[in-house]
């Protein structure tokens, strides 16, 4: 019997060697390892191309709060304050493609899969969760790159009910599951820094796409299961 395995294992490893399964599997992760570095180095140089411009800018603006910038302490602030801007609005440069790196798998699971209380800070929103479900239709992500699609679209100048929406139809158009919901729970800080001053507020947003959209039993179950959070 292990003779016999073994020969078939055997024949197995020399079509797969023979077919150059190795070798293309190799040259496929350098390819796309390769194509990354190129995308990465081509956005780090677009953004320090934009840095001075953006250095004058909060150097104008912090003279006109009628502050010096010529102090010692101010000196850096205005590209500081230009870097940290660039991070928190990366999300402009970042596509689901560059994310998702092919970590989409082939699998027989139509069971809903749930992502909850991911952290997310954007522009206007600050400290939510977001909460992320969708129902698989032949093909899962992994898992930490829903946390990831989020950090794409909430490092843009944002307002919530934009936001969800635009999670829940990245997911989508990603992965053509059979459902996709998102529900967001932010506190902003307009509301309570300024303005109102309402320390406790918090504003609900959801989207919900297929099944979870079609079937009142589907959607309530994410919503119970997203509430324990």
């Amino acid at each position: 019997m292990n003779g016999h395995c073994n020969g078939k294992v055997n024949d197995a490893v020399e079509e797969f060697q023979h077919n150059n399964g190795f070798s293309d599997l190799i040259i496929d992760t350098k390819t796309s390892a390769a194509h990354r570095m190129h995308e990465t180095s081509r956005k780090e140089a677009e953004d320090e191309s934009r840095l001075p411009a953006l250095e004058a800018a909060y150097t104008s603006i912090l003279r006109e709060l009628g502050e010096d910038t010529d102090r010692q302490g101010l000196l850096r602030t205005p590209l500081r304050a230009a870097k940290a801007m660039q991070f928190l609005t990366k999300g402009y440069h970042e596509t689901i493609d560059d994310i998702l790196n092919n970590a989409i798998f082939d699998e027989d699971h139509d069971e809903m899969v749930i992502v909850k209380g991911i952290d997310m800070f954007s522009l206007c929103e600050h400290h939510p969760g977001v909460h992320i479900g969708y129902i698989p239709n032949k093909k899962v992500v992994g898992l930490s790159k829903l946390a990831r699609i989020v950090e794409i679209f909430s490092r843009r100048l944002q307002v919530q009910e934009r936001l969800t929406k635009q999670i829940a139809m990245g997911i989508s158009e990603a992965l053509q599951p059979k459902g996709v919901a998102v529900v967001i729970e932010a506190a902003h800080m307009c509301m309570v820094m300024r303005g109102v001053q309402k320390m406790n507020s918090r504003t609900v947003t959801s989207t919900m796409l297929g099944v979870y959209l079609e079937d009142p039993k589907t959607r309530e179950e994410f919503l119970t299961l997203s509430q324990h959070y």
